[in-house]
């Protein structure tokens, strides 16, 4: 089981940026698989999921509005689209699985800063 996030970079308040992570070795389609955070000094946090019969069950109340999940199970990826930045939420975010236990991609910082 692999997850490769990326997409995350330096943008200022109120821009947008997308997030992908494109996975292997599970059958993505029946997978409950979403979006985690973690800013310096915190801990991590849920964003957005998708339940394992494909449906979106969960956004954090912070991001609802402005964040979007999606996902191509042909191109076998998970997006985050993230609109309306703000500061707070720069974080390290991941993509995780859960199958028998938690997998875990590497992470890809956002920064939002003017």
């Amino acid at each position: 089981v692999q997850l490769q996030a990326s997409g995350g970079g330096l943008v200022q308040p109120g821009g947008s940026l997308r997030l992908s992570c494109v996975v292997s070795g599970f059958t993505l389609d029946d997978s409950a698989i979403g979006w985690f955070r973690q800013a310096s000094g915190k801990e991590r946090e849920g964003v957005s999921c998708f339940n394992s019969r494909g449906g979106i069950t969960y956004y954090a109340d912070s991001v609802k509005g402005r964040f979007t999940i999606s996902r191509d199970n042909a191109k076998r990826r998970v997006y985050l689209q993230m609109n309306s930045l703000k500061p707070e939420d720069t974080a390290v975010y991941y993509c995780n699985v859960r199958l028998s236990r938690n997998y875990w991609g590497q992470g890809t910082q956002v920064t939002v800063s003017s």
